[in-house]
């Protein structure tokens, strides 16, 4: 690639996030009673919202509707021709449907229009023509338009996309602050959350203390610090000097780099073999904290020291995560 057509590249990227940007601003201007009016429907509805939408608008649907259930509004995604053999059963008294189309002409959608009034259910219209045959048929219209998309063509659907998304977005934040809705009810709907509240604790309550901490002092031969990190299993050994400070740490990559390089590692001794002035965390250091220096450095134990440098305890990558549920990308 020459140097002539890196400027090119970097401004028609950045020329079509501003394109994106100004349809967010017309979004944002254009807001009024509709958008009101929708999330009191919303809130009002004794069923789920059922947001609907073919092709890209779609994929922008079911990214809603996964919002909405999960910071407290009940929320489905129905796909208009299955909603067509079928599934339009899923739609009963007391939902409320959002309908996203940027022409307001979708053939699919506007097919279920006459489904969704003769069961008298509320309609909230995404739509960038808000003189279109769904924008009619809607209790309130959310102008999703832009004036251009993103695509220099004029044809992918991108800036108004992105619109209707933020629309999306908006309605269950505003949602979400009526509702109440709360870090514990967040957390109650992500189960598999649990890594986070994990690594909110202090490394000091989820640390080895005591006899479970693999330890050696300087002097040691090789031989004993094999055996300890064998009886410990932890994959390292801390090394200590004489007055209890941490000198250094002899992992498992420190032992195979050193069986390529000594015939007699047996008999060497630990200050031949071990790295160093090691990475070290404080106990009152947030779990969160030691695990970024973990994935910074490619390691998986971390000696725990006071202030002094004197041994407090060690993490392991399992302490933090549990075991077999992180990777490091290298």
């Amino acid at each position: 690639m020459s140097e002539r057509q890196e400027p090119a590249i970097l401004k028609a990227g950045k020329e079509a996030i501003s394109i994106e940007i100004e349809g967010l601003e017309r979004l944002r201007k254009n807001l009024g009673k509709d958008f009101e009016r929708a999330v009191r429907l919303i809130l009002e509805t004794t069923g789920r919202v059922i947001v609907t939408g073919i092709g890209k608008s779609g994929l922008v649907g079911r990214k809603i509707a996964a919002t909405l259930a999960s910071t407290g509004t009940p929320s489905i995604f129905l796909h208009p021709v299955e909603a067509m053999h079928g599934d339009l059963g899923m739609v009963v008294a007391g939902d409320v449907i959002i309908a996203i189309s940027n022409s307001g002409e979708t053939q699919e959608l506007n097919a279920l229009l006459p489904a969704f009034k003769e069961r008298k259910i509320p309609l909230i219209a995404f739509t960038g023509n808000p003189k279109s045959t769904l924008a009619r048929e809607g209790s309130c219209v959310i102008d999703t338009g832009v004036e251009r998309e993103a695509c220099s063509l004029g044809l992918a659907p991108t800036a108004s996309t992105t619109a209707a998304l933020a629309a999306g977005d908006a309605l269950a934040v505003v949602l979400l602050r009526l509702r109440h809705f709360s870090e514990k009810d967040f957390r109650r709907n992500h189960p598999l959350g649990t890594l986070g509240e994990r690594l909110k604790v202090s490394v000091r309550q989820v640390m080895l203390t005591g006899d479970s901490v693999p330890v050696v002092r300087t002097g040691t031969s090789m031989e004993q610090v094999i055996a300890e990190i064998d009886r410990k299993r932890l994959g390292a050994a801390l090394v200590f000097d004489k007055d209890d400070i941490l000198v250094g740490i002899v992992t498992d990559g420190d032992l195979r780099r050193a069986m390529l390089r000594y015939a007699d590692l047996g008999s060497r001794k630990v200050e031949d073999i071990m790295t160093k002035n090691p990475k070290s965390v404080m106990p009152d250091a947030m779990a969160a904290d030691a695990l970024a220096v973990m994935e910074q450095h490619l390691i998986t134990v971390l000696p725990v020291v006071g202030i002094s440098g004197r041994l407090v305890g060690i993490v392991h990558l399992h302490d933090l995560l549990g075991k077999g549920q992180f990777k490091f990308v290298v």
